[in-house]
């Protein structure tokens, strides 16, 4: 490391008076703060987990309010080079410029190789940890091995639609869905959001696709070529922009493999596991009560904001089904609710919800039932597979329309996605 100590001192300073001048002027509040809360006096290390600009930081600056503590981002150029002997002389430089701070937020510390065992050794010295990072798979690897029992995740996405009105300062309440003039305005207002996504930055700035395709390239280029040394990274950014323009469609490794060109399936599942690790996509199975059939069905690809899908990709804009499907799933990981998608025959189910390896809720995803044989067929499927799974609780969501389908004893809520997501978990 070759900055002095008065230097990397400076920067320590510099970085915490950047992020509490950033946190005073961010007054939302994210639905996850609560739990987090209640989390931060247990002896466990809190890990924040998320993609890149997703409001990390600022969570967890806002989880520490009110309390004396050190902070490092490690996401700092200035600290490129900063190996694991160097951390206990960031520590003692932290502690100066915070005296007596038992509380600590390491940002990004992953880029710092042996860095899970500089924590388990704070941690055994007593120390509150809180540690944020954007690569799902090296945290939690790491501390799985190093900290088992010991710590605790909490994942942050892009801004929730509930999370959305906040930051544009319309307060509603369920009544409202019924008020002529604010059904209209949360409906301006979810359009906005389906088509613009939830960054922060997006959202309390107004929507830039240039900003989000700097945001992808610096994601696959730093979180997953550089970290893993991908050897063919032209067709890793291949693989990236199919995922991009596939939303809700199915996928097998065997089709990549072959659209690809490459020698290897295990190359394939290498890529698309680092996507999902960098939480730029998803990969969600097939429902089966056999694992062995589970694993053979294709699965279907989603990805992480509808804005950035739509700076990616000019065809995710055209697809307001894909659009639409691509946020409920978004909705559903927010909610930390299990999901899969079934399918048997002809008939398919975009999402059925998990409890217990039970399916308890069934939810298809359509842009509107206008069409005859658009609802005669979601409906089908709907009732094929609640006779398949024994699940009662069936949804259909559109962009608008509201009302029940009542098939034998079967009851078909049908009801607007913009409704299901302000609708608590």
């Amino acid at each position: 490391m070759g900055l002095s100590p008065d230097i990397l001192k400076q920067v320590i300073r510099e970085q915490l008076d950047e992020i509490r001048a950033l946190t005073t002027t961010s007054l939302i509040a994210r639905e996850r703060l609560k739990i987090a809360k209640t989390q931060l006096s247990k002896a466990w290390v809190k890990v924040v987990l998320g993609v890149r600009r997703c409001g990390k930081s600022t969570f967890c600056h806002q989880l520490l309010s009110g309390h004396p503590y050190g902070y490092i981002n490690f996401d700092d150029e200035r600290f490129i080079g900063v190996k694991a002997q160097d951390l206990n002389l960031l520590l003692q430089l932290v502690l100066e410029t915070t005296p007596g701070a038992r509380l600590l937020f390491l940002d990004e510390i992953q880029n710092v190789e042996g860095w899970e065992l500089y924590i388990n050794r704070l941690h055994r010295q007593g120390y509150n940890l809180i540690i944020a990072g954007s690569n799902s798979k090296l945290l939690g690897k790491e501390l799985a091995t190093h900290l088992t029992g010991r710590y605790v995740t909490i994942e942050l996405h892009p801004f929730s639609f509930r999370e959305y009105l906040c930051a544009k300062k319309f307060e509603w309440v369920s009544e409202d869905f019924d008020r002529t003039e604010k059904r209209a305005t949360v409906v301006r207002h979810f359009t906005d959001y389906s088509e613009c996504g939830g960054f922060p930055e997006m959202v309390t700035g107004g929507f830039d696709p240039h900003y989000l395709r700097e945001l992808y390239d610096k994601i696959i280029s730093r979180d997953i070529v550089d970290r893993y040394s991908v050897r063919y990274a032209r067709t890793l950014k291949e693989i990236a922009l199919f995922a991009f323009t596939n939303q809700g469609n199915r996928i097998t490794y065997h089709k990549i493999r072959k659209t690809f060109e490459l020698h290897s399936i295990h190359t394939v599942k290498n890529y698309l596991q680092y996507l999902e690790d960098a939480y730029l996509a998803s990969l969600v199975p097939a429902f089966s009560f056999k694992f062995k059939e589970k694993i053979k069905q294709p699965r279907k690809l989603y990805t992480i904001d509808n804005g950035m899908s739509q700076a990616i990709s000019p065809k995710f804009t055209a697809d307001r089904g894909a659009s639409l499907e691509n946020l409920v799933h978004q909705e559903l990981r927010r909610r930390n609710l299990e999901h899969c998608y079934w399918t048997s025959g002809d008939a398919e189910v975009d999402f059925a919800i998990l409890a217990n390896r039970k399916v308890i809720t069934l939810l298809q995803v359509c842009f509107t039932l206008h069409d005859s044989d658009t609802r005669k067929r979601e409906i089908k499927a709907l009732i094929k597979a609640a006779e398949a799974t024994g699940c009662r609780d069936l949804h259909i969501l559109t962009w608008d329309e509201n009302g029940k389908e009542r098939i034998g004893t079967l009851h078909i809520q049908i009801e607007p996605i913009w409704r299901w997501v302000l609708t608590p978990n």
